[in-house]
């Protein structure tokens, strides 16, 4: 495998030092026009890239944004990179994206590897297994800007842009009580995470309004696919089973319907299922997922500018408090029609 070309590579082809390759790299008069051509002609020609990471080591400023998220894989954190990304990209910064994998010992090292790159800021979202966050303080005491979304530590000082997932999750809930769902089941996550217990909250809130018993008998911690795939079948052979799934995210809703219909139930005549996320499953399941949207692309835009602002206006003791994105609810086939 060839490997990339390095400044030094450059130098020792034109018998220069490293600091004359650098220089004409970046355009500085200082290097004769000349020789500035043939160096930039020759680094192109043999695709040379600059490294950022180096490039910071030996200064203060920083170009280099990292970012923190748990999975690349699913869809919602992925379109917060595309949001992020056409903020830094139109301020000239470069992204640096790292993946903790839901495991709080890799996100430790990805909070390492970025403080060692000297980027300029971090954005970051918890993984679901995090229950301590020194390293997100190492950032703080480091005096680098730090930006919290969708999942943060609320025991830190640190700013944060933040879905409104109470409001989201009563709005899920309250439609599938006006179409004429009385039992409804709650697949939710680790009371670790303060996204799940304000999306309970918002399912809780939502039953207590119109009267309706909570029963923990059907409530769950089930948050992925093959959670609920192995639950439902449980959920749905009860005597009284419920009429209704009400599910923290799209992938968990989308693993209910399979199971539902696998056992011969009619979605939503039989089973009603809510989402949460509004992601690309929730378009593409048999049949398409009601959900609620949480604009990520948005969110990611504006956590990546509260970030650069506090790049450009650095007070470290100053945080604004959360930023709340409102949320939406998309309705689809897999439930019924508001009863009048």
């Amino acid at each position: 495998m060839k490997l990339q070309l390095t400044l030094k590579d450059i130098a020792k082809h034109f018998n220069l030092s490293v600091s004359t390759v650098s220089r004409a790299l970046r355009n500085d008069s200082t290097i004769s026009e000349e020789t500035r051509t043939k160096i930039m002609d020759y680094a192109k020609a043999n695709k040379y890239k600059p490294n950022f990471i180096a490039a910071n080591l030996r200064k203060k400023e920083s170009n280099v944004i990292g970012i923190i998220i748990p999975e690349i894989s699913n869809h919602f954190f992925s379109l917060i990179i595309a949001g992020v990304e056409s903020v830094v990209d139109e301020h000239n910064y470069t992204l640096i994206i790292t993946q903790s994998n839901e495991k709080m010992s890799k996100e430790i090292k990805c909070v390492q590897t970025l403080l060692s790159s000297r980027v300029a800021g971090v954005l970051a979202s918890i993984s679901k297994t995090t229950d301590s966050y020194e390293h997100f303080q190492e950032i703080i005491d480091n005096k680098v800007p730090l930006v919290f979304f969708d999942r943060r530590p609320k025991s830190l000082n640190a700013d944060s842009v933040i879905v409104d997932d109470e409001n989201g999750a009563f709005t899920a809930v309250e439609y599938l009580i006006k179409t004429g769902c009385k039992r409804i089941a709650y697949y939710g996550s680790h009371a670790s995470l303060e996204i799940a217990v304000n999306r309970r909250n918002g399912y809780l809130r939502a039953l207590r309004k119109y009267g309706i018993a909570e029963d923990r008998k059907i409530m769950y911690d089930c948050d992925t696919n093959l959670k609920a795939k192995e639950i439902t079948y449980r959920v749905l052979a009860m005597d009284n089973r419920p009429d209704a799934i009400f599910a923290i995210n799209d992938n968990t809703a989308a693993g209910a319907i399979y199971v539902a219909k696998r056992m011969g139930f009619s979605i939503p005549e039989d089973l009603s299922v809510c989402g949460f996320g509004d992601g690309f499953i929730s378009e593409n399941t048999d049949p398409s997922i009601t959900s609620i949207d949480q604009f990520p692309f948005f969110t990611g835009k504006k956590a990546a500018e509260l970030l650069l602002n506090k790049i450009k206006y650095p007070n470290p003791e100053e945080t604004t408090g959360p930023l709340i994105i409102e949320t939406s609810l998309i309705i689809r086939e897999s439930t019924g029609n508001i009863i009048v």
